[in-house]
């Protein structure tokens, strides 16, 4: 059971200053991988073990996940691991920003909550802005992947993604959606949609070298395909 918040209510709309690597991991150098939207990090606690050369960070909107997440880091000392709280749209930008160049070399975005409703997507994880940071921070050749188990959820962010012109996708995965996860280890989500037998999207991206679209450009040419002006919306509630 997914247990929403509004990312748009005042509180989630507060922005935290993040630490900076070298207080969250014991080898700030090493690569890092970003999971947004981590839930309880169960993931990220065995892709920490099997790869122990990267430094990983979950990012949850949820607080009482976090502490939970960070409790079991703690315990079993993953110095290679950590969890925080925030809302990715309002902190990640400048933390990603003050990087050293080529740290970050992969970011996840694994079965968001499903606002998939035309009036909600300003609740979406994926917003353009945290894209195009996404994409300013990430070095020609690192990865972007999404999955999701819904269509309605993971439509949106294929075709945000690939109208900012800043990814491609690896030329041997299949279309429309890959067929395995790259990653080694699936999410709680992921799991127990294998055990019903129902289907996951997933796509994988790798920055190229275009340069980052103009912000409002993105926007408008993305609400022209998301948000049609034909289409009857009723008020946001």
């Amino acid at each position: 059971m997914r247990q929403h918040v509004n990312p748009l209510s005042r509180f989630f709309q507060l922005p935290l200053e993040l630490p900076a690597p070298e207080l969250l991991f014991d080898d700030p150098c090493r690569p890092i991988h970003l999971d947004i939207g981590c839930a309880r990090g169960l993931c990220l606690q065995e892709l920490a073990t099997l790869r122990p050369d990267r430094n990983h960070l979950g990012v949850e909107i949820r607080r009482p996940l976090v502490r939970s997440a960070q409790r079991d880091r703690d315990r079993l000392e993953r110095l290679n691991l950590h969890y925080l709280f925030c809302n990715a749209n309002v902190s990640l930008e400048g933390w990603m920003a003050a990087l050293p160049q080529d740290r970050l070399q992969l970011v996840s975005i694994q079965f968001p909550d499903p606002w998939f409703k035309r009036r909600h997507r300003k609740r979406r994880v994926l917003q353009p802005s945290l894209l195009l940071a996404i994409a300013a921070t990430l070095q020609p050749g690192r990865e972007l992947f999404l999955q999701s188990d819904v269509l309605a959820v993971i439509e949106p962010m294929v075709a945000l993604v690939e109208l900012s012109g800043c990814f491609d996708r690896p030329a041997e995965d299949v279309r429309p959606w890959r067929a395995d996860n790259p990653l080694p280890v699936p999410t709680e989500r992921e799991r127990y949609v294998q055990e019903l037998g129902l289907p996951a999207y997933r796509v994988l991206y790798q920055r190229n070298q275009q340069p980052l679209p103009d912000p409002e450009d993105l926007e408008i040419a993305w609400q022209r395909i998301d948000n049609p002006a034909n289409d009857a919306i009723p008020p946001d509630g």
